[in-house]
């Protein structure tokens, strides 16, 4: 690694520095990295914050929404005079005021299919902070075929949870095979969200993502953390790898090929 720090970064990242699980080669390796983020709303707001401040030399934000009001409760990086704009910009905009060491890409899309290749290349992680099934399921098997760590969250009103998805550990659909019948679990819009439980879920999310990058601590790798804020609690469940899983079992696909990322999200191998 040839990049050196300069005067202002060893200034900015002192406390890194001085951490032995850091240090100045740990910060040379974050500002050298790649992580894109999928979604710049209640998760990925904080997730995006922390990356950035901590000093990600690439940060991909992708998103197809735009801020409204009802965000402001819980999505940090927007404020009031970005209401109508579209979300990765704004958030993008965020990034650039807090770290300029930070290269900041904001992409407007919604991942699918046809784009979900180009937009993860390169990444050392990606974070998933996406708020439906299909692109959930469409991460985890583009990430694994890749061979990309994906961080993994969700929030519902005062629960989440999140894991992290190594390329030899179980995936996604080993935790979760498909995706429950739609409208079974219901949205932010129609059932509400604690303002501050995407905080503390998403900054979980950039804590792993920086330790996959740093090869530093143990991640969240076949654990699936549930965290609930009413009883103020964390529970971690072990999970493994399914033999029999369509993406990283034994007789496993290699690419996305024909899957429909719709409702149930399951692979026919038919």
């Amino acid at each position: 690694m040839t990049l050196s720090l300069d005067a202002t970064q060893l200034d900015r990242y002192s406390r890194h520095i001085i951490m032995d699980e850091v240090g100045p080669e740990g910060q040379e390796r974050l500002l050298t990295s790649r992580v894109v983020v999928v979604g710049a709303g209640g998760l990925g707001a904080p997730a995006i914050q922390y990356l950035a401040a901590v000093g990600v030399g690439e940060l991909v934000v992708v998103d197809d929404d735009v801020v409204e009001r009802s965000n402001l409760q819980r999505q940090i990086i927007h404020h009031d005079e970005d209401v109508g704009e579209p979300k990765a910009q704004s958030a993008a905009a965020f990034v650039r005021g807090l770290n300029p060491d930070v290269s900041v890409e904001p992409i407007e899309a919604r991942v699918d299919k046809s784009n979900v290749y180009d937009l993860i290349a390169d990444a050392d992680v990606v974070v998933d902070a996406s708020d439906n099934f299909p692109t959930r399921y469409l991460l985890n098997d583009a990430c694994r075929f890749e061979e990309i760590p994906l961080v993994h969250g969700a929030i519902y009103k005062f629960e989440g949870q999140a894991t992290t998805l190594l390329p030899d550990g179980p995936c996604y659909r080993c935790l979760f095979p498909e995706a429950p019948e739609p409208g079974t679990v219901p949205d932010c819009a129609t059932t509400g969200v604690l303002g501050v439980l995407p905080g503390t879920v998403g900054c979980i999310q950039a804590t792993e993502a920086v330790k996959v990058i740093l090869e530093a601590g143990e991640v969240l790798d076949g654990r699936l953390l549930f965290y609930d804020a009413m009883d103020m609690s964390f529970e971690t469940v072990p999970y493994r790898t399914n033999p029999e899983c369509p993406v990283c079992g034994e007789d496993g696909i290699d690419t996305i090929g024909d899957i429909e990322y719709v409702e149930s999200c399951a692979v026919d191998l038919d």
